[in-house]
């Protein structure tokens, strides 16, 4: 560890506010406790709990760093102690509860993986927040099964984008929402069976429509609201619905009895705030079930746009218009190039 820099360029939240508050500045190189490794960063994810951050509506939980960046990408250049699963320059992604945004970046060990064969550093840095995400709530919580349909709301964002992707690889029939007709087009190119433009139509008669009437067995719901009450109107009998964030508020006003006529099951999670334990169960689950689909080339992350480390407030800026598909990217001058 003795030729690790001591200073390190970070982009940190300078006051809460808009995406001009995201300042590059130099921060003391951090250092590996028991358990983590320590990674030379080639790219980070942006992700919406990012730009809540930035307001100042989702800080950091206890002990996390207070730079901003869920995901990242990197070579490993230093280990604590009882480190020992991967050797100093693999390659790995890994989830982290925050400081993804700087050159260098410490992740539990438990909560990284090697990156798969085919992709790059700056693909690999597109999947931990969403794929852990996805996976925990439409598989391990909503218990989404080959043959069942997912109704997937925000259907053009790294979420939706992945839970599309992942659902069709196991078997599942895929509806999407989405805000115009261009993303709807986009969501059926990358093998959504049914969009629905939220904007000009009801996604619950479309919903039915696509299922014979049956509703859908599993909701992936981002928005809430009046969300919420659509939602129960859209599952099947026995249905799941899974709730990730709240978009478009977190109180609704809901006719309770659809929840006990259909038998529904209506959960939710948050991914940041669980333990290394837990997080560590999540990666297990998908090095096991959706690596092999990577490397197989059948999955594989939708990148909309990269932006270098430095340009992290127009990365922002571009999120917040919600005009891209699929993922944004920060990189740093050793990634080797991005895709964007």
């Amino acid at each position: 560890m003795s030729t690790l820099p001591t200073q390190m360029m970070a982009v940190a939240i300078s006051a809460p506010g808009g995406p001009e508050v995201l300042i590059p500045e130099q921060r003391p190189c951090p250092r590996p406790q028991a358990g983590e490794i320590l990674l030379k960063v080639a790219a980070a994810g942006v992700n919406r709990p990012d730009v809540m951050q930035r307001q100042g509506l989702y800080p950091p939980p206890p002990g996390a760093s207070d730079i901003p960046g869920l995901e990242l990408a990197g070579t490993v250049v230093a280990r604590g102690a009882g480190a020992e699963r991967f050797g100093l320059g693999d390659a790995v992604c890994a989830l982290v509860t925050g400081g993804g945004y700087a050159e260098y970046a410490v992740a539990p060990e438990a909560c990284a993986l090697p990156v798969p064969g085919p992709l790059s550093l700056v693909e690999a840095a597109a999947i931990p927040e969403t794929f852990f995400t996805v996976w925990h709530n439409v598989f391990e919580r909503g218990g989404l099964k080959s043959g069942e349909t997912l109704l997937v709301h925000g259907g053009s964002s790294g979420i939706g984008t992945t839970a599309s992707e992942l659902a069709k690889a196991f078997g599942a029939r895929v509806i999407v929402t989405a805000g115009s007709a261009v993303k709807c087009q986009r969501c059926l190119a990358l093998g959504a069976d049914y969009a629905v433009n939220y904007r000009s139509e009801d996604f619950v008669a479309a919903a039915k429509a696509a299922t014979g009437g049956k509703g859908v067995e599993v909701v992936l719901d981002m928005v809430g609201g009046d969300y919420i009450e659509r939602n129960y109107e859209a599952a099947a009998v026995e249905g799941r619905i899974v709730q990730i964030a709240f978009q478009g508020g977190p109180r609704a006003n809901v006719d309770f009895r659809r929840l006990m006529l259909k038998r529904l099951h209506h959960t939710g999670s948050t991914l940041r705030a669980r333990s290394v334990n837990e997080k560590a169960a999540i990666a297990q689950a998908i090095e096991q079930q959706v690596w092999p689909l990577i490397a197989a080339g059948k999955v594989k992350p939708v990148i909309d746009r990269t932006f270098p480390l430095e340009q992290a407030g127009a990365a922002h800026a571009l999120m917040e218009t919600s005009s891209h598909i699929g993922k944004i990217v920060l990189t740093l001058e050793h990634s080797g190039g991005s895709l964007g």
